[in-house]
């Protein structure tokens, strides 16, 4: 299996892994499966942290790298796909992510009620 990791999956991870679902953390620790990072994330997190809204350790990539999560970069054509998604989600980053696990054929992993309604493959986190 291919994940793709929703931002607040990877604030619970690095904060307390027993938040992610039982599923979900076997899924993402289970070395058979590929886990994607989106640098879509990344910036989302990064802008969270600089306004003071989220604290997370400085080298919080450098570990997820560690732990054999792999980075997802944003094409232009994850950014015109996300662009063509029902008007379901307003956040950009999410839109984007949804985007990416679609073009990528990726399974979000995520507990996001609204991204629960798009067709795309889901793990509830």
């Amino acid at each position: 299996m291919r994940l793709l990791l929703d931002s607040c999956v990877v604030v619970w991870w690095m904060d307390d892994p027993k938040r992610v679902a039982p599923a979900a953390r076997a899924a993402i620790t289970d070395s058979r499966n590929a886990v994607f990072l989106s640098a879509a994330s990344v910036w989302e997190l990064g802008l969270k942290i600089a306004r003071g809204k989220l604290r997370l350790p400085a080298d919080y990539v450098a570990r997820l790298r560690q732990d054999g999560i792999t980075d997802l970069s944003v094409t232009v054509d994850h950014a015109v796909a996300s662009l063509s998604l029902p008007n379901i989600h307003a956040d950009p980053f999410d839109r984007l992510l949804i985007a990416q696990a679609v073009e990528e054929g990726l399974v979000l992993v995520t507990r996001d009620h609204l991204i629960l309604q798009y067709p795309v493959a889901q793990l509830a986190a």
